[in-house]
């Protein structure tokens, strides 16, 4: 199951919104492109074949009883960021009632299907983070607005239907940031004492950024603002899964090293979810 980003196309950008202030019809003709060039060399059906610059790629997959996959699609159909992109101090925008990361459509296609299914484990691949990290490092609040906190209303609206719908066992799957996170997900996440409604599982890049390090000393401070997070660390690697009907186990593996040949791989955390308890264990 595969699902893009931004880079397949241009960094951050949102629908039909260069963040590059390329004009639109000169941005969906590269937009076409891409989206041409992934459809031939990514393992897709046929009802993913892009008509020009659209294709649909948000889509349900089920194995069995076990698993339910909603693999979405925040790239194609978002309102522009707010606040000017980037990390920043959330302005109006950020809060804007009519901003979507999945445009109305794809919005009630998922909760539909959350709210039909009758599988153990309900699992959403999709772009980037989820949970409401406050970046800063002492003062003012940095929130990271291509991220579902430059949109917190749609979040929020979907941390409630969580809340109030109970789909079993919701399990959230992001990337983007090219580091591994474990988040808790809550209604709101600057209330340590909200109610836990799903588990929230960033995985970092293969090589992208370099060898990294386990824990840099400037996001210390970061963990310490962020009590729903329960780990974080900036290695290069990826998330290995494994559902049964009683508990998700995740491995963060990682690399000491990607700049040489030779790294051995090593599992730096294991986590589980247990079924029908929300939050992420320490293993």
């Amino acid at each position: 199951m595969v699902t893009w980003d931004d880079h397949e196309v241009e960094n951050n950008y949102a629908a039909s919104i260069s963040s590059r202030d390329v004009p639109v019809d000169q941005f969906l003709t590269r937009r076409a492109a891409a989206y041409q060039a992934y459809y031939e060399h990514m393992p897709l059906r046929r009802t993913a074949m892009p008509d020009g610059p659209n294709a649909r790629l948000y889509r349900g997959l089920s194995y069995g009883t076990l698993g339910a996959f909603f693999v979405l699609d925040t790239r194609q159909y978002r309102t522009d960021q707010p606040c000017g992109d980037g990390l920043g101090m959330p302005c109006a925008g950020a809060f804007d009632p009519a901003a979507t990361m999945m445009g109305a459509k794809q919005r009630a296609w998922l909760m539909k299907g959350l709210d039909r299914s009758r599988a153990r484990w309900n699992i959403i691949p999709q772009q980037v983070m989820m949970a409401g990290v406050d970046f800063s490092r002492g003062g003012d609040r940095r929130l990271a607005m291509d991220h579902w906190s430059g949109y917190q209303v749609e979040r929020t609206r979907f941390m409630r239907f969580l809340a109030d719908r109970r789909p079993s066992n919701p399990i959230v799957l992001s990337g983007d940031i090219h580091n591994h996170w474990v988040n808790d997900l809550k209604v709101d996440f600057d209330d340590p004492t909200s109610r836990t409604v799903g588990t929230e599982f960033v995985g970092t890049s293969i090589s992208s950024g370099g060898d990294g390090e386990d824990v840099p000393d400037t996001m210390e401070p970061v963990l310490a603002r962020n009590e729903f997070v329960r780990f974080f660390n900036s290695q290069r690697g990826y998330v290995s899964c494994e559902l049964t009907p009683i508990l998700m186990r995740a491995e963060l593996r990682v690399l000491d090293y990607v700049s040489r040949p030779g790294a051995p791989r090593r599992t730096r955390a294991v986590f589980v979810v247990e079924d029908g308890r929300c939050g992420a264990q320490r293993a």
